[in-house]
């Protein structure tokens, strides 16, 4: 008898625990979802070190050779891709993906 009732306990619970767990918060990794702060310098790829100045609907980019330029969001409804011409950046937590017109994508890390 007190198998019976373990054994429908049992089958009420299941879909209750499924349910919160495939309902429960996904837990990220803090490093890679981190926010883009007002100013970060990143090591890219082919050894050059950028910075980039978050200006809230634009970034400004300075390279390592000291030139900066200023790209808009692209669309302006968002945060994480600018762009303007040729030139674009997508940031996504801690990597930039650094676009030139004429040049191979650029993967870069803060």
């Amino acid at each position: 008898m007190a198998l019976g009732r373990t054994f429908r306990v049992t089958l009420a619970l299941c879909p209750l625990l499924t349910t919160i767990a495939c309902n429960a918060p996904k837990v990220g990794n803090p490093l890679a979802d981190s926010p883009q702060p007002r100013t970060a310098t990143y090591s890219c790829a082919d050894g050059a070190r950028i910075t980039i100045e978050n200006l809230g609907t634009s970034v400004r980019v300075l390279g390592p050779d000291g030139a900066s330029e200023d790209l808009p969001a692209s669309p302006a409804n968002q945060n994480s891709r600018f762009g303007a011409a040729h030139d674009a950046i997508v940031i996504d937590g801690r990597d930039a993906l650094v676009m030139k017109g004429g040049a191979t994508p650029l993967t870069c890390t803060r």
